[in-house]
C-alpha cells in the first residue's frame, strides 16, 4: 500500500483526489490547519497531521512518512511552500504531484476571444503577472535533478460536486453568486474569452494516474472542453431565473475579485490541450459539458 499525504485536504480538489485514492486503498494523510476538521476527516478513514505548510520541521517530518506528496493548499502561487517541499523530498525519489493553475494561459483580453490553444511542448511567456507562477512551476519539473519524481498538473475551470468536505469549486459559484446579486447573469467586456474546463471527478482521476503513471519532470495540461464566459453567463441567467446576461466593465470584475481575478479569472482566456495526459497517461475523461453542472 502506498502512503500519500495530501495538502489542501479539506478543499475542493484535494478533498476529491483523498476519496479516489482511498477508494483505491492507498494511505491518505491529510496536512490540515484547523483542528475542527480533524475528526471527520478520520472519520472518511483519512489520517491527519495539524500544522500548515510554512512549518518546514512538520513537513520534513511529514514527508519521511510517506511514499508521494501531493501539493494543492494555496499552492500555484506560494514558493515558500514549494521549496521547503523540495528541500524536504531532495534525494528521497519520492513523488511530488504540484498543482498550479491555467491563468498562466491569459493574456488579460478584457473579455475579448483567443484562438490560441496551450499544449505542454508550446514554450510559455507568461504575462507579468503569471511569470512567479510559471516560475514555481518550472522549479518544481527541474526538482527531477534532485531525485524527486516531480511531476506539474494544471487544471482548467473545475465544475461538479467534490468527494470531499468541500462540495463546490471556485469560478463557477463566483459567477452565479454575483449574478444573484446583480439580478442577471454577468461576464465583462464582450464576455467572448474562453476557458477550458472539466469536471472534478475526471481531474481527480488524472491526478491517481499521474501518481502511478508519469514519469519525473512530467507537466500535464487538465481539460475537456470550453466554454465562453457569456455562454456561462446566458445559463446562470436561465438556471436560476435571472434577467438576461449582461455585460459589466472590467473594472466592476477586479472590484470584485481582485485583479487575479478580475483579469485573468474572468475576463481572459485559458485555453489547452490535454492531449498529452490521454496519451502518456491512458486518462480517459468522462464528463466534456460544463453546462450541465452550472
Amino acid at each position: 500500500m502506498k502512503k500519500v499525504l495530501i495538502t489542501g485536504i479539506t478543499g475542493y480538489i484535494g478533498g476529491t483526489i483523498a476519496k479516489k485514492l482511498l477508494d483505491k486503498n492507498y494511505e491518505v494523510t491529510g496536512l490540515v490547519r484547523n483542528e475542527a476538521h480533524v475528526q471527520e476527516l478520520e472519520s472518511l478513514g483519512i489520517k491527519t497531521i495539524i500544522g500548515n505548510i510554512h512549518n518546514e520541521d512538520l513537513i520534513k517530518s511529514a514527508v519521511s512518512s510517506v511514499d508521494a506528496v501531493i501539493h494543492n493548499a494555496d499552492s500555484a502561487d506560494d514558493a515558500y511552500a514549494v521549496d521547503s517541499f523540495i528541500k524536504a523530498l531532495e534525494g528521497s525519489y519520492k513523488t511530488f504531484i504540484f498543482t498550479s493553475g491555467s491563468a498562466i494561459f491569459g493574456g488579460k483580453e478584457n473579455g475579448k476571444k483567443s484562438d490560441f490553444i496551450f499544449r505542454e511542448d508550446f514554450p510559455l511567456q507568461p504575462r507579468l503577472e503569471m511569470a512567479s507562477r510559471v516560475m514555481i512551476n518550472n522549479y518544481v519539473l527541474q526538482s527531477v535533478n534532485k531525485s524527486i519524481r516531480s511531476i506539474v498538473i494544471v487544471p482548467t475551470m473545475v465544475y461538479g460536486e467534490g468527494l470531499g468536505i468541500k462540495k463546490d469549486s471556485i469560478q463557477v459559484p463566483a459567477l452565479i453568486n454575483f449574478s444573484q446579486k446583480k439580478g442577471h447573469g454577468v461576464y465583462f467586456g464582450d464576455g467572448e474569452n474562453i476557458w477550458s474546463n472539466l469536471h472534478i471527478e475526471d481531474l481527480a482521476n488524472l491526478y491517481v494516474l499521474a501518481l502511478e503513471k508519469a514519469k519525473g519532470g512530467s507537466i500535464y495540461y487538465a481539460e475537456n472542453g470550453s466554454s465562453s464566459l457569456k455562454n456561462i453567463a446566458e445559463i446562470i441567467s436561465k438556471k436560476y431565473n435571472l434577467k438576461s446576461a449582461q455585460s459589466l466593465n472590467i473594472q466592476e470584475a477586479v472590484d470584485n475579485f481582485g485583479p487575479a481575478g478580475g483579469y485573468f479569472g474572468f475576463a481572459s482566456n485559458s485555453r489547452c490541450s490535454a492531449d498529452k495526459a490521454r496519451t502518456e497517461l491512458d486518462w480517459k475523461p468522462i464528463y466534456n459539458s460544463i453546462e450541465n453542472f452550472i
